[in-house]
């Protein structure tokens, strides 16, 4: 139990100490004041008698020091004539010393000789009773001079008198030295005994309470007893009640516990992806909305980046989707290991990341984190026997710059990671206006590009290939044409890369081999024939494993003989495809002729190339239209003709203008040529008009 008389004693001793460490000082500093007040009136009004007693010498005296040293006072009759009044009119008094000096500081009195002459100009007391303030300072002396000699153990009190003129003005200063030892004796003893009774007082009120507590702790220590008592009844009926809510939380927490690992189960699927475990779309929405609001808050800027797996649908197909399930996981962890700027990443669905960076101060910290993300891809990603290489394209939007919601910043990002896969694979983009404006008009274009489909608006030209040495038509190369109603007359290249990407290259390409085989069939029975026609084939359509079966109905379909079909693939296409040589031999096998378009603009081994079944090289335009100017661009058509040679392939050079490229070329040796020289690409009607006069 809690001892109310030990705790009570020692605070009451240590209060009455305080009080009595506090008091103590208190009363002396007080008496103290008093006395120096008292002792410091006093010597005013004796340098006011001092004054009054002797004005004459005092005015002589202060006349005469101007100008002199302290030899000369010492010796001044002045000085004599005035110590010896000073010393009776100070007889009997407590004053023990006078000092007196000029306005300067100079001590032109003192009844101690050896200081006259001393210059007490920094003096704080001399300075201050100049400036007609009185000041004092209580001191205790082991030994001093007075007017009765020697001396000691003497408490002193020196006040700093201003001595005015007749006009009032200051022209010295009185330093008088009273003894007041008698006072400080006596207030030593009048201390000691209020201590004395203070403490007493104390005393007295400490042994009043001290019985009042003693018997306060006897009343406690009952009162404890009787409590104890019904705590041990109390106690007996809680443990009983208590063993029976045992029992029945211990049915509870089993409940509770299975609910709250269902509700946690529930949670955690709600806002993570049950895959790669990262956060899915619904936890990084909320997240974005709240860094939102905070970074409006705060005025900061923020960045989500949207990364999207390059060749991921190459690894799904090729490997299954087991290993491309293996492969995100992987992904996903290491973009959290190694990326140490994300402030949240998470999966959206299929191959496509995102993640956030908070408190953005430039964008060469977001550049700093892109390509990071980008550089976490140049190890492999080592799954089982296989070791898979991969990149990844990121489109970046910053808040507030690019948009101020959830939808816009996701949307922007998204349409700057389709401009960095664009540009290239392992690549990141920064959002731009001109993109959303960009993306407006591609959805534009594909609507449009449908619809033409649907209503037959795109159609066939024809540009004539023909004998180098004779000028002898020997084939066309088939070129679609796109006639908009909205748009008019629109070419290839303006709509062939979206129609790619968008999927319907696989229609118009087969309505392109259809119309064409038709139109060569048609001028056959009217008696135009066309030797043979070069048709382009886009990677998709090659991908295709219905491809060589469409293709064969369409020949059946058009009656047209394999032998007169040509088909143009550049080395991108080539080496786009996964086991290229095998299809490019099925083509073969149905006697179709192959030619490598554009070639030598790609990237393909000469190794590789010798070993596909293509009859036929064609020179891009790029390398014809530098003869004449370009030695470099000569040497390289000089190196395909050698090539070719050595390898029996045609020749066939695009993009011919001039009769000067012309012989160039007939000069290498190249078979077939193709361009404006001969003729631009035209529909059926002009083209059979031109060329079937020459049969």
């Amino acid at each position: 139990m809690f001892n109310l008389s030990r705790y009570f004693s020692t605070v009451s001793f240590i209060l009455i100490v305080l009080a009595a460490g506090v008091l103590g000082p208190f009363y002396r500093q007080l008496s103290l004041k008093q006395i120096t007040e008292l002792a410091e009136s006093r010597n005013v009004a004796m340098a006011q008698v001092f004054e009054n007693s002797l004005r004459n010498p005092l005015d002589n005296l202060m006349d005469a020091s101007v100008g002199r040293d302290a030899d000369f006072l010492k010796q001044s009759v002045e000085a004599k004539e005035l110590k010896q009044s000073v010393v009776a009119l100070m007889r009997h008094t407590a004053v023990i010393r006078v000092k007196i000096y000029n306005r300067l500081g100079m001590t032109v009195f003192s009844s101690d000789p050896a200081q006259i002459g001393e210059n007490s100009l920094d003096n704080a007391g001399f300075r201050a009773a100049m400036n007609g303030v009185v000041t004092s300072d209580l001191t205790h002396r082991n030994s001093i001079d007075t007017f009765e000699g020697a001396r000691a153990e003497v408490d002193v009190l020196a006040s700093y008198i201003p001595v005015m003129a007749k006009d009032q003005s200051i022209e010295g200063v009185f330093e008088l030295y009273q003894d007041v030892t008698p006072f400080m004796v006596q207030l030593q003893r009048s201390l000691w005994w209020v201590t004395a009774g203070v403490f007493l007082v104390f005393a007295a009120l400490y042994l009043m309470q001290y019985v009042v507590v003693r018997r306060a702790q006897r009343i406690l220590k009952e009162q404890e007893r009787h409590i104890e008592a019904a705590r041990d009844t109390l106690e007996i009926q809680v443990e009983a009640r208590t063993d029976e809510l045992k029992r029945t939380n211990t049915q509870l927490k089993a409940e509770i516990s299975e609910r709250r690992q269902a509700e946690s189960k529930l949670n955690y699927l709600a806002y993570h992806d049950p895959l790669t475990g990262l956060a899915n779309r619904r936890c990084f929405i909320e997240r974005l909305e709240y860094s939102l609001q905070e970074s409006g808050q705060e005025d900061q800027r923020l960045a989500v980046l949207f990364i999207d797996l390059d060749q991921f649908k190459q690894v799904n197909d090729s490997l299954g989707h087991g290993v491309g399930d293996e492969l995100l996981i992987a992904v996903g962890a290491r973009l959290s290991e190694h990326v140490g700027l994300i402030d949240m990443l998470a999966r959206l669905g299929g191959d496509e990341f995102i993640c956030l960076m908070e408190a953005v101060r430039s964008e060469e910290e977001v550049e700093m984190l892109a390509r990071e993300i980008i550089d976490a891809f140049d190890t492999p990603f080592r799954l089982g026997d296989h070791e898979l290489f991969l990149s990844a394209s990121i489109g970046i939007s910053l808040f507030p710059g690019d948009g101020s919601s959830v939808l816009d910043l996701m949307r922007n990002a998204d349409t700057a990671m389709y401009r960095a896969k664009a540009v290239g694979r392992g690549q990141f983009h920064f959002y731009t206006p001109e993109m959303t404006r960009d993306a407006r008009e591609r959805i534009r274009m594909e609507n449009l590009l449908r619809r033409a489909l649907d209503h037959g608006e795109f159609s066939v030209h024809l540009q004539p290939q023909v004998d180098t040495l004779s000028g002898r038509l020997v084939g066309a190369e088939a070129l679609v044409r796109w006639n908009s109603p909205e748009l008019g007359l629109v070419m290839p290249s303006s709509f062939i890369p979206l129609v790619e990407d968008s999927g319907m290259i696989i229609p118009l390409g087969n309505l392109v081999l259809r119309e064409t085989c038709q139109q060569v069939m048609q001028w056959r029975r009217s008696g135009f024939d066309l030797p043979r026609v070069s048709v382009n084939l886009s990677v998709k359509q090659l991908e295709r494993p219905e491809f060589i079966d469409t293709l064969r109905d369409i020949l059946d379909e058009t009656g047209m003989d394999a032998a007169s079909l040509k088909l143009e693939l550049t080395e991108s296409v080539v080496m786009g495809v996964g086991d290229a040589r095998s299809v490019l031999l099925r083509l073969r096998e149905l006697g179709i002729s192959l030619a490598l378009d554009d070639f030598g603009t790609g990237y393909s081994s000469l190794s590789y190339l010798k070993m596909l079944p293509v009859q036929q090289l064609k020179i891009d335009r790029s390398f014809v239209m530098g003869i004449g100017s370009n030695s470099g661009d000569e040497a390289i058509i000089r190196t395909i003709m050698e090539l070719a040679n050595s390898l029996n392939f045609e020749v066939v050079a695009e993009g011919v203008e001039t009769d000067e490229q012309a012989a160039f070329l007939a000069q290498l040796g190249c078979q077939q040529l193709q361009g404006h020289l001969h003729g631009r690409a035209v529909n059926p009607v002009e083209f059979r008009a031109r060329w079937a006069a020459a049969q």
